[in-house]
C-alpha cells in the first residue's frame, strides 16, 4: 500500500481533475459511434478513476459519479 500527503489546495485540485475525466469518460461512453470493446475497457477505467475520487471527495459528491448498477452485476 502507497500513500502520500497533500495539502488542502493540492486535493482540490486532484479532485477537479479526477471529476472532468469521470465526466469525458461517461462521455465518451455514450457514443454510439465507439465500439463495445473499447467501451468495455473504458468501464474499467471509469471504475479505478471512481475509486480514486471516493477516497478525496465527500459523499454526496461521490454519489454524482456513482456507476450506473446494470442487470448483470
Amino acid at each position: 500500500m502507497l500513500g502520500f500527503l497533500i495539502n488542502n489546495e493540492e486535493q482540490r485540485e486532484m479532485e477537479y481533475l479526477i471529476k472532468r475525466e469521470l465526466e469525458e469518460l461517461l462521455m465518451d461512453m455514450e457514443d454510439h459511434r465507439i465500439d463495445q470493446m473499447v467501451k468495455s475497457s473504458m468501464k474499467d477505467r471509469y471504475q479505478t478513476v471512481f475509486n480514486l475520487y471516493r477516497r478525496i471527495a465527500s459523499k454526496e459528491n461521490c454519489m454524482k459519479y456513482m456507476p450506473k448498477r446494470t442487470g448483470n452485476q
